[in-house]
C-alpha cells in the first residue's frame, strides 16, 4: 500500500510555469480531445518541453498522476504488477471441546503496479517517452484504450477483467523515432491516440521561460535566447540546440551573481560549453569547433 501511495502525484500547479499563447492553445486543444474519451500524444525532439506540459495539462485535469518513463527492459507485468508473495489463512475449529480442526489456505497475492493503479482510480496516466517501451510490453494498452479493459492473467493461466475507471486518461510523449534507442510505435496504438507535434517553442514563449527558471532580467534573457535560436536557425549543428540550453545558460549565470553584460567573456565560454555539449551527440570535434565559431558571431553581433 505504501509503495501505491509513492507512486501517486498531486495534481498541483508547477510554480514557474510559464503560459503563452502558444502553450494555451496546445493545452486547450489536448483538453478537448481528453475530455471526449481520447489519450493524448505529444511528440517532438527532446528538450521541447513535451513532459512539462504534459504535467501542466495533468494539473488542469485536476486528478491525481501517475507517472511511468519508458524503459526498453520493461516487460507486461513491470506496468500492470503480478502475482508476488503468498497470503496464509489457518483456522482452528473447536465446536468440540475434545476435538481440533485445522484448516489452512494458501493463494497467491497480487500486486499492482502503476498502470493498474490508474486505471482502477481513475488516476491521470502520463507515460512518458512510451516508445522506448518494447512494443510488446505496450500491447497492454491496446484494450485499455479502446475498450477500457485491462486483463490480468495468474501463473494458473487464469484471466481476469479490471474495468477502467470512468475518469482514468492517459498522456503520453514522445521522441522521433530516428532517435537511439526509440521503438517504431504500433500503428494499432498509434490509431488510438490524438497526436500533437511540440516543436521548439516561439520567441516569446522561449524568452519568459528563460527568465521565470533564472530570475534574470528581460535585457540578459533576450541575450541567451537570441544566441540559443541564432544558433538553431543556422542549421550547421549536429543537433538542435533547445529550451533546456537557454535555462541551463541562464541558471549558470544567476548562480554565478552575474549577468551576460556584466561578464561578457565568462558569459561566452559557459554559452561554448553548454551549446557545444548540447548539440553533439558523438563528440564530434569539428561540429563543437563549429559551434564555438557560431556562438562567437553572435555574442559579437548581440552585443
Amino acid at each position: 500500500m505504501k509503495q501505491e501511495r509513492n507512486a501517486v502525484l498531486a495534481p498541483t500547479p508547477q510554480a514557474d510555469f510559464v503560459e503563452t499563447q502558444y502553450i494555451t492553445d496546445i493545452t486547450s486543444r489536448a483538453t478537448t480531445y481528453i475530455k471526449a474519451g481520447f489519450p493524448v500524444h505529444f511528440r517532438g525532439p527532446s528538450g521541447t518541453g513535451k513532459t512539462t506540459i504534459a504535467l501542466h495539462l495533468a494539473s488542469k485535469l485536476g486528478r491525481h498522476v501517475v507517472m511511468i518513463h519508458g524503459d526498453a527492459e520493461f516487460k507486461t507485468s513491470d506496468l500492470i504488477g503480478g502475482e508476488s508473495g503468498y497470503s496464509i489463512r489457518k483456522l482452528d475449529d473447536r465446536f468440540i471441546h475434545s476435538v481440533h480442526k485445522y484448516e489452512e489456505d494458501m493463494s497467491k497475492q497480487w500486486s499492482s503496479n502503476r498502470l493498474t493503479l490508474a486505471v482502477k482510480n481513475g488516476f491521470t496516466l502520463i507515460y512518458d517517452e512510451f516508445t522506448r517501451s518494447r512494443p510488446e510490453a505496450n500491447n497492454i494498452l491496446l484494450p485499455i484504450l479502446q475498450e477500457r479493459m485491462m486483463s490480468t492473467q495468474s501463473t494458473k493461466g487464469e484471466e481476469t477483467y479490471i474495468k477502467a475507471h470512468p475518469d482514468f486518461c492517459a498522456i503520453f510523449t514522445s521522441n522521433p523515432e530516428e532517435y537511439a534507442g526509440v521503438n517504431r510505435t504500433q500503428d494499432a496504438l498509434r490509431d488510438r491516440m490524438i497526436t500533437i507535434d511540440i516543436d521548439h517553442f516561439d520567441y516569446e514563449t522561449e524568452l519568459q521561460i528563460v527568465m521565470a527558471k533564472s530570475q534574470l532580467s528581460w535585457e540578459d534573457a533576450e541575450k541567451i535566447v537570441k544566441i540559443v535560436r541564432g544558433l538553431r536557425d543556422s542549421g550547421k549543428t549536429e543537433f538542435d540546440p533547445t529550451i533546456r540550453g537557454s535555462i541551463m545558460i541562464a541558471k549558470t549565470m544567476s548562480t554565478l551573481e552575474t549577468t551576460p553584460s556584466e561578464s561578457k567573456e565568462l558569459f561566452a565560454q559557459i554559452c561554448q560549453d553548454i551549446l557545444t555539449s548540447e548539440t553533439s551527440r558523438i563528440g564530434s570535434k569539428t561540429n563543437q569547433e563549429r559551434v564555438r565559431v557560431i556562438v562567437n558571431e553572435l555574442i559579437q553581433q548581440y552585443y
